[in-house]
């Protein structure tokens, strides 16, 4: 029961549901989701800690960066994402994020 209630306050926030729609599309690092949401570097790594401490998020290294992904492995996570993806599909904050996503070049916000 405790594990339920961490996904659902984990998905209460509407930058960790903007996150789940980018993340849903690519993999990425935390200047380039830091970006498209219009939020600060520390505030995006707090959201992606909360959202790997209930298995919906995981990471992997790429050289200078750290890349964040959809963790389809863990059961719990593929199933609250076969529900969230239909809400998704209609809604223009999400929408308007993966057009903003379209001119993300990493290498040219993140300073490496």
């Amino acid at each position: 029961m405790e594990d339920l209630a961490k996904i659902f306050k984990m998905l209460s926030d509407k930058n960790r549901l903007r996150i789940i729609g980018l993340l849903l599309k690519r993999k990425m690092c935390v200047c380039e989701l830091a970006f498209v949401l219009g939020v600060t570097q520390p505030s995006v790594s707090r959201h992606l800690k909360l959202m790997k401490g209930v298995g919906l998020v995981s990471d992997e290294k790429d050289r200078f960066w750290t890349n964040y992904f959809i963790n389809c492995q863990d059961p719990k996570a593929a199933m609250i994402l076969k529900y969230i993806k239909g809400w998704f599909k209609d809604n223009q904050v999400i929408l308007d994020d993966l057009e903003r996503l379209k001119g993300v070049d990493r290498k040219n916000i993140c300073g490496c």
